[in-house]
């Protein structure tokens, strides 16, 4: 028999958060060895507990979940989700515009299958998440990427979108804040960006998942507050914020001109329709989740776990030679930059197997996250502060004689 072959739209995804270091690292972990993996935003494995008022909101209604629910999720949980998003501002929203998923990562295919054509183009982030250029590329659509400037605290560079814009290009993303810098993003570039939109008669969307995990005071502004007269869809869940990712618990709601997108979103409910439903059991807990805001706002002031293990990582990062960094004001994740011809580093993936084997702590190289220079990666900031702290004075140790080549 013929070998069989992978499809031509699948040898560009690539997903190094579970890749090559993820599976060198089970490896070791498979024969005896302690590794901190640190590639992937699941708080749980990290001891953060599920709160109170989501376990309560399940409890004793297993017999409500069992049925398949409404193809766009369940009225209460819709409602919830509606008065959330109402009261961030955004405009000409309703309780029907509102999809429930199995998690962000789904609804992304969900929103991209009916969009594009061969060769259209989505102008993404870059760095960006990976989902969203791997979904790009399974559309059979082409990711462009963006370039958010460290210089400016990781803002987009409003004057790089609009260079990168062509006849093809049919939608703009924003994630913010954002993975995997941590930023938020301030008012006036939103507008900027906007605009750009508005210009080039593009699609929006809006990536939110981590808008209640913010710090330092600031504030998160809905992208879709600047766009009522564009379509945009904002993408919002429980799993960061409730601490709830393996319940796979995520929405997209539609704002703006509806008017324009009315043969899009029938594609959308096409595919909604395909899948039956999403996860009901999760649903049961979206509107004690939206009400409870204490639990997650605990954790982002002096004392909480996230402030603080940010600040344990900080702490170190800032005694290391060789390596300099933007903080996070948002999410738990931060994203150093290493002087890479002090380093000789080429290969940002070898740079992370290294590390992982002297040291036995995993990173994400920033290729992971479509960073163009091999000078980059990530730090999951979720440990306890002192494993955490642990960890970067290993990376200082490491660093201290690295050279690669």
């Amino acid at each position: 028999m013929s070998n069989i072959s992978l499809a031509e739209k699948m040898k560009a995804v690539h997903s190094d958060i579970r890749g090559p270091v993820f599976e060198e690292a089970n490896r070791m972990r498979q024969n005896g060895i302690d590794v901190l993996r640190l590639n992937t935003g699941n708080p749980g494995v990290f001891g953060f507990g599920l709160p109170e008022s989501l376990r309560s909101a399940i409890a004793g209604r297993l017999d409500e979940a069992v049925p398949y629910c409404d193809l766009r999720g369940m009225p209460a949980a819709r409602a919830a989700i509606f008065n959330y998003h109402k009261k961030k501002g955004l405009p000409n929203i309703s309780e029907d515009d509102i999809f429930v998923g199995n998690g962000v990562s789904e609804l992304v295919t969900m929103a991209l299958l009916p969009l594009l054509n061969p060769g259209d183009e989505v102008l993404i982030p870059a760095p960006d998440y990976s989902l969203w250029t791997n979904s790009v590329h399974i559309a059979g659509g082409t990711p462009v990427h963006y370039i958010c400037d460290e210089q400016n605290f990781w803002y987009p560079d409003p004057a790089d979108i609009r260079a990168r814009v062509t006849p093809k290009t049919k939608a703009i993303l924003i994630i913010n804040p954002n993975n995997p810098t941590g930023a938020v993003y301030p008012d006036e570039i939103l507008r900027e960006i906007a605009q750009i939109a508005r210009e080039n008669n593009l699609v929006v969307f809006a990536d939110e998942i981590y808008d209640r995990l913010v710090m330092d005071g600031l504030k998160h502004t809905s992208m879709g507050t600047f766009c009522p007269d564009l379509f945009c869809v904002t993408f919002n869940g429980l799993s960061k914020s409730h601490i709830v990712c393996g319940f796979r618990c995520g929405w997209m709601i539609f704002s703006g001109n509806k008017a324009i997108a009315k043969d899009y979103i029938a594609g959308i409910r096409q595919l909604a329709a395909m899948r039956l439903c999403a996860n009901a059991i999760m649903q049961l807990a979206i509107p004690a989740a939206l009400e409870d805001e204490e639990s997650t706002r605990e954790m982002l002031v002096p004392g909480g776990r996230l402030y603080e293990q940010r600040e344990a990582c900080c702490s170190v990062l800032d005694t290391i030679d060789g390596l300099t960094y933007v903080k996070n004001h948002a999410a738990f994740y931060i994203f150093p930059k290493l002087d890479a011809k002090r380093f000789n580093i080429t290969d940002d993936n070898q740079f992370a197997f290294d590390y992982l084997h002297e040291k036995h702590v995993m990173i994400i190289p920033g290729r992971g996250f479509n960073w163009p220079q091999p000078d980059h990666f990530r730090i999951v900031m979720l440990p306890e502060p002192e494993a955490l702290a642990d960890a970067m004075r290993k990376l200082k140790d490491f660093l201290a004689t690295y050279r690669q080549g």
